[in-house]
């Protein structure tokens, strides 16, 4: 044991001395949270350009009631209520009679328009759009008389569609009142609508019996501070772990692992560079929860931080950067070169990439079939139970526990399968060994 902390204070005082780190230590926050800093820059200086759209009305009366209907969106949503600065494009609209001779030449030439950038976008919108779509009718195979269709440059995300659906669907409300008998000037108090405010759950305090007040949630609460949780989990992983698969290939490489196996045994090196990545992690990740409570505390928001969260963060990490340098260290051994650890990378950053694949379904559905059974497996518990325990709706009492069970037991397995591939594949030269050799010699050693 004594030889292995004299590698783990090497490696961490070797570490933490040099620029490279410290420079990660600073730059790494500014990265992560450039495109926080990018979304407010661009909410404070938003684009504001007149946005021209077309609208080919085959209906003949629907037209008029869009551009009213989306008039008044332009009233509501145009000016900032609070400072009286413009924040939303206006919307401009004009009006294209149908050419029903030649309605594809009529298109082609719209949609010229639109690649010069005289027109934002155009609207074709069929004769027979006023029929009741039926529930069990496939709304992507509606004939074309029976759509309205949006043509226009904008990528995949394009807030224009959004923002017109809402005044094309007053629209067509407006129309069909009037044919039912409704007087225009009831048609606002048809359209308005309800506020729907997010509240917290109502619980009882555990020690004085009381029936808490629910409160308001904010947006911030509900999503920033899990994902923020569990991207700053596996940004303090992949850190750690990351560079250790190459640094050992390379040490192999460069044969500073045979005299070093003269003053300490296999699993003594391993240990030491393991522990030293853990040690680096909690420098790291203390630092940045300091920076962060500072943040929250100047932004008068630190009643947003989750210090209940922190010893569950603390210890997941501690968990996953086990595994993942473990991992590390046992493939770093078995490759022949640095360019071969280049391709098993992947494989180490899996446990913390996979994760943030299924983040979005698993914060739209916490409690769902998915989210409880991928947070429960080993692998992927530290990033998934921790964001599901930020969330306002938390988790049952005993999933975190059976997670971490889980996520010790998971540990220790990779933990003594990669001492084995490291005691032998650290000498081993010549060709990287296959995969079926690997799983060999993790557990027959």
């Amino acid at each position: 044991m004594r030889r292995s902390l004299l590698v783990t204070k090497r490696d961490y005082l070797a570490a933490i001395r040099s620029k490279p780190f410290l420079f990660g230590l600073i730059i790494a926050p500014i990265l992560f949270g450039s495109g926080f800093i990018g979304i407010a820059i661009m909410r404070a200086k938003p684009d504001i350009k007149d946005r021209h759209i077309a609208i080919v009305d085959r209906t003949g009366v629907l037209a008029a009631a869009i551009v009213d209907a989306a008039a008044e969106k332009n009233r509501k949503e145009l000016f900032d209520k609070t400072s009286g600065h413009q924040v939303k494009p206006r919307y401009i609209f004009e009006t294209v009679p149908a050419d029903e001779a030649d309605p594809n030449g009529q298109r082609l030439a719209l949609s010229e328009r639109t690649r010069t950038h005289d027109l934002f976008a155009f609207l074709d919108i069929g004769r027979d759009v006023f029929r009741p779509v039926k529930e069990e009718d496939d709304a992507q195979k509606l004939p074309e008389a029976s759509r309205v269709n949006y043509y226009s440059i904008a990528s995949g995300i394009d807030e224009t569609r959004g923002w017109i659906s809402g005044p094309v669907n007053d629209g067509l409300r407006r129309v069909r009142l009037a044919r039912l008998g409704v007087a225009p000037e009831h048609f606002t108090e048809v359209f308005a609508s309800a506020t729907v405010q997010t509240m917290s759950l109502i619980s009882r305090d555990v020690k004085t019996g009381a029936i808490t007040d629910s409160r308001k949630k904010s947006d911030v609460e509900g999503f920033a501070i899990p994902f923020v949780l569990m991207m700053m989990l596996a940004m303090m992983v992949l850190m750690s772990a990351g560079p250790m698969l190459g640094a050992v290939a390379e040490d192999k490489q460069q044969r500073v692992y045979e005299m070093m196996l003269g003053s300490a045994t296999p699993f003594e090196l391993m240990m030491g560079k393991i522990l030293a990545a853990v040690l680096l992690t909690l420098t790291s990740s203390v630092f940045y929860v300091a920076g962060a409570t500072l943040v929250l505390q100047g932004m008068a928001m630190i009643g947003l931080a989750p210090f209940a969260l922190l010893p569950w963060f603390f210890i997941y990490l501690v968990a996953d950067v086990l595994v993942m340098s473990s991992l590390a260290v046992a493939l770093g051994s078995a490759c022949s070169s640095p360019n071969d650890a280049q391709h098993l990378a992947m494989l180490v950053m899996a446990p913390a990439l996979i994760p943030m694949f299924v983040m979005m379904p698993v914060m739209q559905d916490p409690h769902g079939a998915l989210a409880t059974a991928m947070s429960l497996m080993p692998p992927f518990t530290p990033l998934l139970m921790l964001m599901r325990q930020a969330m306002p709706g938390g988790v049952p009492a005993w999933q975190p526990w059976v997670g971490l069970v889980g996520v010790l037991a998971w540990t220790v397995v990779v933990a003594f399968a990669a001492a084995r591939v490291f005691r032998i594949g650290i000498l081993m030269q010549g060709k990287t060994p296959k995969a079926a050799e690997l799983v060999r010699w993790a557990i027959k050693g």
